[in-house]
């Protein structure tokens, strides 16, 4: 390990110096490095390709700030770093850009409900004819304004089962209502 690190900075010295055979060796060896860091902070391997790219860029345009005597693997690292952050940014950035407010999500998924005439007591005479189990949980959360955790300590059921079961009333509820 030692004499790789050995063996890289010297090719950048040699680079700096001018040898064009040990600047590209250096490129090489630094993409050889360098993959597997991408690789497991990217899925995508065209992405990590042109990453590659971007940080060999960045190395050219930077290669005057490296100083010599300095190991060569944490300032390589660090433009990587940096660069994939940056590329990340980009990328998720623009899939915020896409992705929903989840303000205006909760606003819409409320405005039928608040806006509906629908009301427990309006529906209470469907909700009896329901089997027991469900028609007394939907009593516990909708009339008595339990949680469903509540409902379940009361009932000895899981707080999973409870909400399975309302669902499922839920369902009954909504054919009823739509015929």
């Amino acid at each position: 390990m030692t004499e790789q690190n050995d063996n890289l900075e010297t090719l950048m010295r040699r680079s700096l110096a001018g040898d064009q055979r040990a600047y590209a060796a250096l490129l090489h060896e630094t993409t050889r490095l360098l993959r597997p860091f991408l690789a497991k902070r990217m899925s995508i391997a065209s992405e990590v390709d042109d990453l590659m790219q971007e940080i060999l860029l960045s190395i050219h345009k930077a290669r005057h700030t490296y100083d010599g005597n300095r190991p060569y693997r944490p300032w390589v690292y660090a433009i990587a770093r940096f660069r994939l952050q940056d590329h990340l940014r980009v990328h998720y950035s623009d899939q915020l850009r896409h992705a929903l407010d989840f303000d205006e999500l909760e606003e819409y998924l409320l405005d039928p409900v608040t806006e509906s005439l629908m009301s427990y007591e309006s529906i209470s005479g469907e909700v009896d004819k329901l089997p027991e189990k469900q028609a007394m949980i939907l009593r516990f959360l909708h009339q008595d304004g339990y949680t469903a955790r509540e409902v379940a300590e009361k009932t000895g059921m899981t707080e999973s089962a409870v909400k399975v079961a309302a669902h499922r009333a839920y369902k009954v509820l909504r054919k009823k209502l739509e015929r």
